[in-house]
């Protein structure tokens, strides 16, 4: 019988001081955990026996480090600090406005959000369900809210002061969650009205929006290895299966305390970065990476990746398709990928592998390509785990002729009433998250088998977002 108990706990915008790390790693090996791993939301896992579980919480308790035990009822605040200084353009978003924000919070909460600068692409813009993007404005924010269980994007229609943003995240979900019949999981939404009722309840610092958010070209940094940093370094370490030793962690917070590195930062690729490392420090470094072997410079190919959090058959997949990668020596530049077994989690990329039955997959695409955009284009269905390769490949070639020949993206999909092709096939899609339902494939989800039509499904709900039946248009697909 598996006992295991999975720990999470939040790291705040994905940074803490090497100390409080350190006590967190201490507090985890004492459990008798060997190794931890990141999350998407910039978090620390690990697992301990079930038997340890009574100390731990103890220790966690005296330490006064907030987690959770099997549980993900409070996502972490998310955010691109970790971009500032190496990722991002000179604006007014510094560290100090991050710690000021962060410092606010006085709840937990229970909704997603992310504070994002707008002048980098390494944080995704829109995986929360509020979404703070900075402004042009100094100290003012963009507010886009994807309402929970739902793909609806709102953007509020002020911007928001800094010092704000906690107090009115706070109002928003209690709203939210006061009014679930409204706002919460729900096929059409009213989010004039949500705005209404958070501003008759409290009064905000606001400034008019005079131009509209511009989302930036993705392109995705390379994020590991020594990096220039004016005159001293950053450093980025991923790890292949995602599992970072923990006595291998200890020693790079040893290091960071004995040379002067304040804080260490946790990416939402489930990567670690150091900043302002001198040059005089860097054969410590070294040394440390012998010692552990650990290699610190793998292909571009294998870091634009975005899998589920605790996910080993998505990671195996992840791994498969690299190697392959590897083998065609495949471009990927400007593109991101990410791979679904859950409808419902919360990762994407600009190529997204979704997986529709056991070893059968769709790829979708945004519309632009963009990682931050949220319309999916399909692809294909009905794609063995074998086949997966070919048809990637076939992609990243589409997307490199659309890119020299600056063409438009792919047209959107043709509806039931023009003629269809002999290689055109009609299937369902859901206006608010665009999921698929394919009566090839059914809806395993919703146990539903393959080959029912989905005109003869009663009280049918998106397995994605909850959108029911009435929700969904028809489509033409093209065929292989």
């Amino acid at each position: 019988m598996d006992n295991k108990q999975l720990i999470k706990i939040n790291l705040p915008g994905g940074v803490a001081s090497a100390g409080d790390f350190y006590e967190m790693l201490i507090i985890a090996q004492n459990a008798g955990a060997k190794k931890v791993r990141f999350g998407n939301r910039q978090q620390l896992y690990f697992e301990i026996e079930e038997a340890q579980l009574e100390d731990l919480e103890f220790d966690m308790l005296s330490a006064g480090i907030d987690h959770e035990v099997n549980q993900d009822t409070y996502p972490n605040i998310t955010s691109s600090y970790i971009a500032d200084g190496i990722f991002n353009q000179e604006n007014w978003l510094k560290e100090g406005v991050y710690k000021d924000i962060f410092d606010l919070f006085d709840y937990q909460p229970e909704l997603k959000i992310n504070l994002v600068d707008s002048n980098q692409t390494f944080a995704s813009f829109f995986t929360g369900n509020l979404n703070f993007i900075s402004s042009p404005v100094s100290n003012y924010w963009y507010l886009y809210i994807r309402f929970p269980k739902t793909n609806i994007l709102y953007c509020w229609p002020v911007l928001v002061y800094s010092d704000d943003i906690p107090a009115i995240g706070k109002a928003i979900q209690q709203v939210i969650f006061a009014n679930k019949k409204l706002f919460y999981d729900q096929v059409e939404i009213n989010p004039d009205k949500l705005y209404q009722l958070v501003t008759a309840g409290y009064q905000f610092v606001i400034q008019e929006i005079d131009q509209p958010l511009i989302i930036p070209e993705f392109q995705l940094p390379y994020y590991e290895g020594f990096n220039k940093q004016g005159n001293k370094y950053w450093l980025g370490i991923y790890r292949r299966h995602e599992l970072f030793d923990i006595e291998f962690l200890k020693e790079i917070c040893n290091l960071c305390m004995q040379t002067r590195v304040g804080q260490l930062y946790f990416s939402p690729w489930k990567s670690l970065l150091i900043k302002n490392i001198e040059a005089k420090h860097r054969p410590l470094w070294g040394n440390l990476f012998n010692k552990y072997r650990v290699n610190i410079r793998h292909a571009s190919n294998e870091l634009n990746w975005q899998v589920e959090d605790l996910c080993n058959p998505c990671l195996e997949l992840k791994q498969q398709l690299v190697s392959e990668f590897e083998e065609a020596d495949l471009r990927t530049y400007g593109l991101s990928f990410a791979i679904k077994r859950s409808p419902k989690s919360g990762i994407y990329g600009s190529i997204m592998i979704r997986e529709r039955m056991p070893d059968e997959f769709e790829i979708v695409h945004t519309r632009d390509f963009n990682h931050n955009t949220r319309e999916f284009v399909i692809y294909k269905q009905g794609v063995a785990k074998a086949d997966l390769s070919r048809h990637l490949t076939a992609l990243c070639d589409m997307f490199y002729e659309q890119q020299i020949n600056n063409l438009s993206p792919l047209p959107v999909s043709k509806t039931n009433t023009e003629i269809k092709s002999p290689n055109q096939k009609t299937v369902h899609q859901c206006k608010s998250c665009f999921t698929i339902y394919d009566e090839l494939y059914g809806d395993i989800f919703n146990n539903i088998e393959p080959g029912m039509p989905f005109e003869n499904l009663s009280d049918y709900e998106c397995p994605t977002c909850g959108a029911e039946k009435e929700n969904f248009a028809e489509l033409m697909y093209q065929a292989d």
